[in-house]
């Protein structure tokens, strides 16, 4: 399989599934402003919707959105257990929290990587924080669904790095602050930043 991803992006969080999974992913490195590979190909041929993550499945189907590519590849290796049981009560609650972080925590963070008016931006990191105030309240165990890592954690992961991108102090949620020191020890998350030129050894 082979994943289109920008170092850093959202497309992190499908990088560390898999590398959490031990399923070897062939990378395709994509130029989101320029919506190029590095061949000089049009990545929009690829993905209509001009951004990452993408999966290129074996048989040369195309998978987009993260959430559905991190479920995908979490079915793809049920022993690792990334994922609770499908049509258990917890599998609806990783639906929640993955549907959570997409539609309001990922969402709110659009106008700051835009050039829009300084206004815009204040408002985003206003309910960036307010977002974050409630995973922090949420963050009572070492993961969002408790003692064990779930496809949710590399979402919400990815997200949070974006806070000290975007100058968002985290002093006020120490559990999130906790969790990214455990993220960043798990290796298949050293991995992904290894593999992104994120981390150096």
């Amino acid at each position: 399989m082979k994943l289109f991803y920008a170092p850093g992006a959202c497309s992190l969080s499908p990088h560390i599934v898999a590398c959490e999974a031990g399923i070897e992913l062939e990378l395709a490195k994509v130029n989101l402003g320029e919506h190029k590979l590095a061949s000089g190909a049009d990545f929009t041929e690829i993905n209509p919707k001009g951004y990452v993550p993408v999966l290129q499945l074996e048989g040369g189907e195309l998978l987009t959105e993260g959430v559905a590519i991190v479920q995908f590849l979490a079915e793809q290796k049920p022993d690792r257990q990334l994922a609770p049981e499908y049509g258990s009560l917890e599998h609806y609650r990783l639906l929640e929290w993955l549907n959570y972080l997409a539609a309001e925590v990922h969402k709110s963070f659009v106008p700051l990587f835009w050039d829009g008016a300084e206004e815009e931006k204040a408002r985003a990191k206003k309910a960036i924080a307010g977002r974050f105030d409630f995973i922090e309240q949420q963050l009572q165990q070492d993961y969002l669904m408790g003692d064990t890592f779930t496809v949710a954690d590399a979402y919400l992961y990815t997200l949070a790095t974006w806070l000290n991108k975007q100058d968002i102090a985290t002093d006020a949620w120490p559990r999130l602050q906790a969790f990214m020191q455990r993220m960043e020890a798990r290796p298949g998350v050293q991995a992904a930043l290894r593999e992104e030129g994120l981390l150096r050894d």
